[in-house]
């Protein structure tokens, strides 16, 4: 499995890019902003990569700024939880009063093909299997991403429900500490130790070092 990224300027995303291999089709997950068309340009022409479809964590700006260039450009569809597809449109809904006035005056257009997604869909494209994974508390309908190319290799993409050694707020409007905590519980502890995250902000890690180190989960852990 081919993983790539690069950090987008708005908050330091991560936009992370997963193929079988270089020179085959690949997805492209979170292209934030501002608009990042040139960096996906030239990390498809370093890796050869050809992009069929933008999957979408959940639907904060920072995760959404070049999903319409992105897909429009390309031709292809993106895929986002049917709780967030509004925010494509309204981001300014799903954000802090003071963030959300830095976008007064702004007009935000989906992409011409967006196609929702709920829990547990399976995506069988780029030569994997992508479950989708409803996960909300950070947004109510952010998702993880659970890719496997059918040889062992697999990896989640975990937006901003999970980083390493944290988790995302949930403070922001449509974000929710009980969800949070039913989706840390329900949905990530059961993941194997040996699991790859990638995370919406910040390094790599593995489910098995979360379980370790990362204070949220070890609480919830230790009170079962």
């Amino acid at each position: 499995m081919l993983i790539a990224s690069f950090v987008a300027p708005i908050a330091s995303a991560n936009c992370w890019f997963l193929a079988s291999g270089p020179g085959q089709e690949c997805v492209i997950v979170d292209p934030g902003g501002p608009d990042v068309s040139w960096q996906i340009t030239q990390l498809c022409l370093e890796y050869e990569l050809k992009p069929v479809a933008v999957l979408i964590t959940h639907g904060h700006i920072d995760h959404t700024f070049s999903v319409l260039p992105t897909c429009d450009g390309y031709a292809i569809p993106a895929f986002i939880h049917s709780e967030d597809r509004i925010l494509l449109t309204h981001p300014e809904r799903a954000l802090s009063p003071l963030f959300a006035a830095t976008l007064e005056g702004s007009t935000f257009v989906e992409p011409t093909d967006v196609r929702e997604l709920r829990n547990g869909e399976l995506l069988e494209i780029v030569g994997m299997k992508i479950s989708a994974i409803h996960a909300p508390g950070h947004t109510r309908g952010s998702l993880l991403y659970h890719f496997d190319d059918g040889s062992g290799d697999q990896a989640m993409v975990s937006g901003d429900v999970l980083f390493a050694g944290s988790i995302g707020r949930t403070d922001l409007p449509s974000g929710s500490a009980v969800d949070m905590e039913n989706t840390l519980r329900k949905k990530i502890l059961p993941l194997p130790d040996s699991l790859r995250v990638l995370p919406g902000h910040g390094p790599e890690t593995t489910i098995g070092r979360e379980k370790l180190v990362n204070p949220f989960l070890k609480d919830i852990r230790s009170n079962k």
